[in-house]
């Protein structure tokens, strides 16, 4: 096992390196990275290492949650609103509804198993958007408009949305069936999840205020320890009560730390951030090679035109779902195209429970996994590039107070 995790620090690193280097997003280098050390290519990755892939990768996905909510301004939110809110769900939900419509005509799959692909694949990537928001909030790019933190909070809560399908269209998909409540749940997981994390984060906002004078009691890294505890033991809760009410787990965890950077001192939740931001480097590393690791190549290149296909026809549905959510709103031409590059890329989510199908044994299950890999390679340069050569052009500076 320390063999395959040296591997997977130091050549996942390298790779990243190179490919930011030639302005490629760095997971690219960790998805190549995974696909070569894997059982399918050089096969170089312990057994048991893989064997614990879901629960690495589902550790990575609380951690960039974290990152989020404590890097989320609840006041800068209120000014944007409702289109925060439709962000949230409109472009998923367009391009599940892509999905769930086109897929069976260009793959041998029945149109639950569509559904389950548009779940796993209509999700913005929080690893690719998280940190270019939290980049364009400090240079104050498009603040006077909170466009930022509108693409910032509706990426996030898009996430679980699409997370709290995607469990529906597998029970589904196993053979169970999909009753009103099913869809009744959605908004019930929510608004629990958000309550939930929100007195956990209350609860721990007034421990470390306390603390606050002692800090030689309480140590930074102590405080990130404690609240990374409280997000695990936030998931456990959802899977305690799920036969009794449905709660959104990962809502909970960035609820939590929203309530952290509201309610913490500034040196105390600026102090956090940082160190979720340093964590997040190692996390990232191992959430995208194995990712890479479970991906058949052989199903990935049978896929082919098709896949690259039914991706193009959703990413333009759902940046329709994105132009419907900014209209009506202050935002300018260039300020809506903005938006909609920053709803393209596909990667955190994909890499999260991209393999599940697989693991569940669904049919559809390799197929899933390869279009959702393909999405990323397609998606995650796409986007990133996109934001990054783009968002001086469309977005205007806030003047300096």
């Amino acid at each position: 096992m320390l063999t395959s995790l040296a591997l997977i620090f130091l050549v996942g690193l390298s790779l990243a390196a190179i490919c930011q280097r030639i302005r490629l997003p760095r997971i690219i280098g960790m998805l190549v990275t995974g696909i070569l050390l894997g059982p399918y290519v050089l096969d170089l990755l312990d057994g048991s290492i893989l064997g614990i892939s879901p629960d690495l990768r589902k550790m990575a996905l609380v951690i960039i949650l974290i990152k989020a909510g404590l890097s989320l301004n609840i006041k800068d939110l209120k000014k944007v609103g409702r289109p925060a809110l439709m962000l949230a769900f409109v472009p998923a939900s367009f391009e599940m509804l892509a999905y769930t419509v086109f897929a069976p005509f260009l793959f041998d799959i029945t149109r639950i198993e569509a559904a389950v692909m548009g779940a796993v694949l209509s999700a913005v990537s929080p690893a690719v958007v998280v940190p270019r928001m939290v980049m364009l909030m400090e240079e104050k790019y498009g603040t006077d408009k909170s466009i930022p933190q509108m693409i910032l909070a509706g990426a996030s809560l898009d996430d679980v949305f699409v997370i709290v399908l995607f469990s529906t269209f597998t029970a589904m998909a196993q053979g169970g069936s999909a009753d009103v409540m099913s869809f009744v749940n959605i908004p019930v997981s929510i608004l629990l999840g958000i309550l939930l994390g929100a007195v956990a984060g209350m609860i721990l906002a007034w421990f470390f205020e306390t603390s606050y004078s002692h800090e030689h009691l309480v140590r930074n890294s102590m405080k990130v320890i404690i609240v990374l505890g409280t997000a695990f033991l936030l998931l456990a809760i959802e899977e305690w009560v799920e036969p009794v009410v449905s709660v959104s787990g990962l809502l909970a965890i960035m609820s939590m730390a929203c309530v952290l950077a509201m309610r913490c001192v500034p040196e105390v939740s600026g102090r956090l951030s940082e160190k979720y931001g340093k964590l997040w480097i190692a996390a990232e590393v191992i959430l995208f090679v194995l990712v890479g690791a479970a991906v058949d190549i052989r199903y990935t290149l049978q896929a082919g035109f098709a896949a690259v296909v039914m991706i193009a026809i959703a990413l333009v549905v759902r940046s329709v779902g994105v132009c419907i959510c900014t209209a009506g709103t202050r935002l300018n031409r260039q300020e809506r195209i903005f938006c909609v590059l920053a709803y393209l890329p596909k990667a955190t989510v994909q890499a999260a429970i991209g393999s599940v199908p697989l693991a569940l044994g669904l049919p559809c299950g390799n197929l899933v996994l390869s279009v959702a890999v393909l999405a990323i390679l397609i998606t995650a340069p796409l986007g990133a590039l996109g934001m990054d050569a783009s968002y001086r052009k469309l977005l205007v500076k806030a003047e300096e107070e």
